[in-house]
């Protein structure tokens, strides 16, 4: 299935519309800001309650996001980033430093999302096996060169759409039409790479093992 011009057309349009209401906030307009939230605050909400699973928490962490957000808005440049990259970068090392906070890891967790353009499944969903999926892996990778060394075995495709998928937080549809590829392949090239990455990552962490029962 791919993406209708119409569906990236909207994309493209929701996105200078964000930039326009970001750049509107900058300046101190709270109505723009407020506007921001309204269509924004959905998305964020489940970037951070991928990683914070106390909905509670998380709920507390996205005002927080949002306090941040008002804050250091100016320093947002549209000709480096997407308007939706940079805030859910903030929401996303929001609940990270939460959970450093805590003295814990980081769990990524999918969660069922309103959202008619959002068809990711829920990674529980993906994989059939009872082992820890590959979200959970990449959250226990707690060597970054060895998350790093994984990625880099991805192909170009695989490495760019988890990137955006996982780490940038965009629906499979968003990410179709930030590639212009077709959704199926999108969803192809993800579901490939979510595989690799977790027999890869499960090697490294069985090495680390025998390593540390060696020494």
């Amino acid at each position: 299935m791919a993406v209708t011009p119409t569906e990236r057309n909207a994309w493209a349009a929701r996105s200078v519309e964000l930039a326009q209401l970001m750049s509107r906030a900058a300046l101190g307009d709270r109505g723009a800001f407020a506007r921001l939230y309204d269509l924004t605050s959905g998305h964020l909400y489940a970037v951070v309650l991928r990683i914070q699973r106390d909905r509670a928490l998380a709920e507390d962490l996205l005002q927080e996001v949002y306090v941040n957000v008002w804050r250091s808005v100016g320093s947002f440049d549209a000709a480096q980033s997407q308007p939706m990259t940079w805030l859910t970068s903030v929401a996303r090392n929001k609940a990270i430093d939460s959970l450093r906070r805590a003295q814990s890891q980081p769990v990524m967790q999918s969660v069922h999302r309103d959202d008619d353009d959002d068809e990711r499944p829920d990674l529980d969903q993906q994989l059939v096996d009872e082992s820890p999926g590959p979200a959970d892996l990449l959250s226990q990778a707690g060597d970054a060169r060895r998350l790093d060394t994984c990625m880099q075995g991805l192909t170009a495709p695989q490495r760019q759409s988890v990137a955006l998928a996982f780490f940038d937080g965009l629906s499979h549809a968003e990410v179709a039409a930030h590639l212009h590829q077709p959704l199926g392949t999108v969803k192809s090239w993800v579901r490939r790479a979510l595989l690799s990455l977790k027999e890869c990552l499960e090697r490294a962490a069985q090495r680390d093992q025998r390593d540390t029962v060696g020494a």
